[in-house]
């Protein structure tokens, strides 16, 4: 598991850390980090995919090179990941291993390989998929027919699984159902409790979609080793936020769901003032975005020596929102 991430010069990101957990929410204001952190994953995970003038901050000057540092935490075993981008796109990126670890290194560089990031589209999601024999969501969720089709077949009693799910999360619905638009392709369509109508997937609300990808994550055999969503919680109704934590938390503390498989790191960004009260009583899992002049830092909300009376009785959404934690727009 990534214990932190440290960033020099990093976009927006010139000199800060990222403190994760199992389960980390960040929350802040657009342009305070939260989408270069998750770009970060990526980038840890193939450092010569961007380049130098794709991550350099653009307050740094052109020669400062710019650096990732990763600590990793594998049952008793600590490593230190450094990925690094010398001050010139003719020059490529670098992953530094820890001398003489080369062995025991291969479980964190196999999980970053394994990492995902997400940011949902419900106009992808919908869309008809041609077969594949194996199929992966993309990161807007396109593909989603194609992977529980493979569900389907592969792993039926956890596609029954997910069918109770959402018809729990949207009760109006009872059944995923497949359709063949044309041969060799897969496309998505829903149930309805009344009537058995079936609704084509292109006839769904972009909130159902979003759902139904969510679910599908929480709900696969062997899920990547870390996910990342952007703002899980954008197009969705209020009353499916606690749905949506139980959904991430199923994938981070599997023990929780009876699930016999290794963890998952999850790592979610929101501005969504509701999400974030579903956290209250767990600081140690939200991390503060905020922009100060050109620069974003990150701030852990349990390491706050106030915050037990900052907060009294009050909403956390109140009191972020109130700007005394920081992480909302520069002027309210």
């Amino acid at each position: 598991m990534i214990e932190s991430i440290r960033f020099e010069n990093f976009k927006a990101l010139r000199d800060t850390t990222l403190p994760l957990s199992r389960f980390t929410l960040i929350v802040g204001a657009n342009g305070s980090g939260k989408s270069t952190a998750l770009m970060a994953i990526l980038a840890l995970r193939s450092p010569r995919e961007p380049q130098f003038s794709q991550v350099r901050s653009a307050s740094a000057p052109d020669s400062t090179s710019v650096t990732l540092t990763a600590k990793w935490k594998e049952d008793k075993n600590d490593y230190t990941i450094t990925v690094g981008w010398p001050s010139s796109d003719r020059d490529p990126a670098f992953l530094a291993d820890p001398g003489n670890q080369e062995n025991r290194f291969d479980k964190p560089r196999k999980a970053l390989y394994r990492a995902r990031v997400f940011s949902l589209d419900a106009n992808a999601i919908a869309a008809p998929v041609q077969l594949q024999p194996s199929m992966e969501l993309a990161p807007t969720g396109a593909h989603l027919a194609g992977v529980l089709d493979r569900l389907r077949d592969q792993n039926p009693e956890r596609f029954e699984a997910l069918n109770e799910q959402i018809g729990r999360w949207i009760p109006e619905f009872d059944r995923i159902l497949f359709e063949t638009p044309s041969p060799g392709d897969r496309s998505l369509a829903l149930r309805t409790r009344e009537g058995n109508h079936v609704i084509k997937a292109a006839d769904l609300s972009h909130g159902t979609l979003i759902a139904l990808a969510l679910l599908t994550i929480a709900y696969l055999p062997e899920p990547p080793s870390i996910v990342c969503l952007e703002e899980p919680d954008h197009g969705l109704h209020p009353r499916l936020l606690r749905d949506v934590r139980d959904a991430l938390y199923r994938l981070a503390y599997p023990e929780g769901a009876n699930e016999k498989r290794d963890p998952v790191q999850v790592i979610a960004t929101t501005h969504n003032p509701y999400f974030l009260d579903l956290f209250r009583d767990h600081p140690d899992e939200i991390v503060i975005a905020e922009k100060v002049g050109l620069e974003a830092k990150f701030s852990r909300l349990s390491d706050r020596a106030d915050l037990e009376g900052i907060l009294a009785d009050a909403p956390l959404s109140e009191v972020w929102y109130s700007g005394v934690l920081g992480g909302v727009p520069a002027g309210t």
